[in-house]
């Protein structure tokens, strides 16, 4: 299974649950949405912790954050949860299900649904329409259930990793990272 990994902090619970069902993971950062390029290597640098922490592989996809920002700069002007958010997850959970494709994986998820500030129905949704796509299965999870916030929380803390304030984005940079709103 090829884990789509939008931060270590929210992958701390998807990533060994799955591998706790039996799938063989690898975590997947995509960060093309991710500003500015040093929050990007903050991020990378995590889940390369969390990588090492859990003793399961990870990949970084490539940094193009000019392409990200060309597909979206035309909702740049929307709220954040609006059309813009749901073209980042398509331009995210697409990527992963072109790398899952090309790595001969036969599954993917994401760790998109930990958050609670995110749509899990319409993130699963995508996935699995982005997947089909590809030829690749799309395993549907809200790992927010059962305090799954919370726990990724507690085990950010524990092992020491980077958390950041703000999804990523330029955008929720603009609307809310630089007060420490995490979005």
């Amino acid at each position: 299974m090829l884990l789509h990994v939008c931060c270590a902090p929210d992958a701390s619970v998807p990533w060994p649950s799955l591998a706790g069902e039996g799938f063989d993971v690898c975590g997947f950062f995509y960060g093309d949405n991710i500003h500015p390029e040093a929050e990007w290597r903050r991020r990378a640098d995590a889940v390369r912790t969390l990588s090492g922490i859990l003793g399961y592989p990870a990949v970084n996809g490539d940094y193009k954050p000019s392409r990200w920002l060309d597909e979206t700069y035309a909702l740049k002007d929307e709220p954040e949860g609006g059309k813009r958010c749901a073209l980042c997850f398509r331009l995210q959970l697409s990527a992963a299900a072109d790398r899952a494709a090309a790595g001969g994986f036969r599954y993917a998820c994401t760790t998109l649904t930990i958050s609670p500030h995110k749509d899990p129905d319409l993130i699963n949704a995508i996935g699995s329409e982005v997947c089909g796509e590809f030829g690749v299965e799309w395993v549907p999870r809200v790992w927010r259930k059962g305090e799954g916030f919370k726990l990724s929380v507690l085990r950010s803390r524990e092992w020491g990793l980077y958390r950041q304030n703000y999804c990523g984005c330029a955008y929720s940079f603009r609307e809310g990272g630089e007060k420490g709103q995490y979005a």
